[in-house]
């Protein structure tokens, strides 16, 4: 899944960085306001964190501009103003959910990872298709209740086909959630990982869960 943090506190902002890499997220950064409008106008993210004190055009400026452009990714504010009108004028702004500082990275993640399922239809952790079960607290993969082994990238891509049943994902909109912007992509790799993917929980090919549309991209069946 691929974030945009708009927050301009340098300190804070590389920490949390840091913790949401650790958690296999891609994270595009943004210290004020305009790059933050500039990233959520330019590419697609599956959600952002936004500091509302930043120091140029307010977070919340910039959150009730992007809904009125109808960029719709779940947005979490996260900010030091505690007070009940802070939120409401957050959440009336087009926000998802609001974090007061100072938290704890753990409810941080949770709220992300729970703003993310609902995004795409899901209430519970675990996504279950046919024998395949993936579970995006723990971000664990069980083949008929066989837990696999799998890279940081290969459960990347298999959690956003499951996220997305019977979409067709196009390269370029897989590798744009694999990777950071400025990553030199090359489709040949997502290949080699996909192709990894079947195999491992695949090996027999009896399940065919991927589907490869020539010139079109990925689907993950709907019907397993």
């Amino acid at each position: 899944m691929k974030l945009l943090l708009v927050e301009d506190d340098d300190a804070l902002r590389e920490q949390l960085v840091s913790a949401l890499k650790a958690q296999n997220y891609v994270v595009e950064e943004a210290p004020n306001g305009e790059e933050a409008l500039y990233l959520a106008r330019e590419y697609e993210f599956d959600l952002g964190i936004f500091d509302l004190g930043l120091p140029d055009i307010s977070g919340m400026d910039v959150i009730a501009t992007l809904r009125e452009e109808n960029v719709e990714f779940p947005v979490l504010i996260l900010t030091a103003r505690g007070h009940w009108q802070d939120k409401v004028d957050g959440l009336a702004a087009g926000a998802d959910d609001y974090l007061v500082k100072p938290f704890q990275t753990e409810e941080l993640l949770a709220r992300i990872n729970a703003l993310l399922r609902r995004a795409s239809g899901y209430a519970k952790p675990e996504i279950v298709k046919g024998p395949i079960s993936l579970n995006s607290l723990k971000q664990e993969v069980k083949v008929n209740g066989e837990v696999m082994d799998l890279t940081a990238y290969e459960y990347k891509v298999l959690e956003y086909l499951m996220l997305n049943p019977d979409k067709v994902v196009s390269k370029t909109e897989l590798t744009e959630h694999l990777y950071a912007q400025d990553y030199d992509r090359d489709s040949n790799v997502l290949e080699v990982f996909v192709g990894r993917l079947r195999k491992k929980i695949d090996p027999d090919g009896t399940i065919k869960p991927i589907d490869t549309l020539r010139g079109r991209g990925y689907r993950l069946r709907a019907d397993l």
